[in-house]
């Protein structure tokens, strides 16, 4: 099997934040190349256990290589399932609470650096970006298939693209000649449809529209909302959420429901003491992310956008 490189950003803060019970039980919801799977194992004793999730079967296959000693002795289960699904896997396997979940999200380096996975933008592929690759709709379909209206609302939404319509438009009339087949292909028509000064600065022009299209095939923001709701109402008193993210729509999104979470409703002014019943059931570890340090981006450019955030249940 080919080695599955993946340098785990935020990897000792992520894990440290979760403050490991050795007897507990906690899950990995992004298992990927295994770095906190891995470092969470570590310290767990004989009688903790670790779920691990990922629904590609790639990270799967290589994890169940890697770790054989762990899950023969039933320290670890790996779910090919994706996150979203948490609340029910756990549930079919008996586990009604944990003491501690990890997420790092985003894409991991072997599907970017795996050219037939059509992830990139900076190898020819065919435009693929499923990371459950037995799901049907592909990048592939939504370039070719979607309304300009729909290809228009990704990229702005998703992208944050600001040329998001003479992108959709460029592919539409791109498409209406012949199927846009290829990573290569697309990448020639964001630039011809992006004003050349433009192009000169923040980073590749396709940038915005590949990672607009991964949200969309993998339903990546609807995923995560719905995961971590699942994920704060399986928490133990006393235990905590690890969230890494990659880009703005994931951390803004982890911020706001971590925000609701951990605020108090309004409340009527000079009210002597909160009554118990609208007490918060969670608090936020750290209020501002944590980021990786100087020393950690240089090593790994993946990281320079990393933001990790942590919320602990308190009743």
């Amino acid at each position: 099997m080919a080695e599955f490189k993946h340098v785990t950003v935020l990897l000792n803060e992520a894990v440290e934040n979760l403050h490991i019970n050795p007897h507990g039980i906690y899950v990995d919801c992004t298992l990927g190349g295994g770095g906190h799977t891995k470092k969470i194992l570590s310290m767990l004793n004989d009688d903790g256990h670790l779920y691990s999730f990922d629904q590609d079967q790639t990270a799967i296959d290589y994890n169940q290589k890697q770790l054989s000693t762990e899950i023969e002795a039933g320290k670890l289960t790996l779910i090919k399932s994706n996150f979203r699904d948490i609340k029910v896997q756990l549930e079919k396997l008996g586990i009604s609470k944990v003491d501690g979940i990890v997420y790092d999200l985003g894409v991991s380096s072997p599907q970017f650096d795996v050219a037939s996975r059509g992830f990139s933008y900076k190898l020819d592929a065919p435009i693929d970006m499923r990371m459950d690759q037995t799901q049907s709709l592909t990048a592939k379909e939504i370039v070719n298939k979607w309304s300009f209206n729909d290809l228009m609302r990704i990229f702005s939404r998703y992208g944050e693209e600001k040329f998001a319509k003479s992108i959709a438009r460029k592919i539409e009339q791109q498409r209406a000649q012949a199927p846009i087949e290829t990573t290569t292909q697309l990448v020639e028509i964001i630039k011809s449809a992006i004003p050349a000064r433009a192009r000169r600065k923040g980073g590749h022009p396709a940038k915005r529209i590949f990672q607009a299209l991964r949200i969309a095939v993998n339903d990546e923001l609807s995923a995560l909302e719905e995961s971590l709701e699942n994920a704060l109402s399986l928490l133990k008193v006393g235990g905590r959420i690890s969230v890494i993210t990659f880009q703005s729509l994931e951390d803004r999104l982890v911020k706001t429901m971590f925000k609701e979470k951990s605020t108090l409703p309004d409340l009527p002014q000079g009210l002597p003491i909160i009554p118990q019943n609208i007490q918060v059931d969670f608090r936020l570890v750290n209020r501002k992310p944590i980021l990786p340090s100087e020393v950690e981006i240089k090593e790994n450019h993946r990281a320079h956008s990393a933001k990790l955030r942590v919320i602990e249940r308190v009743k």
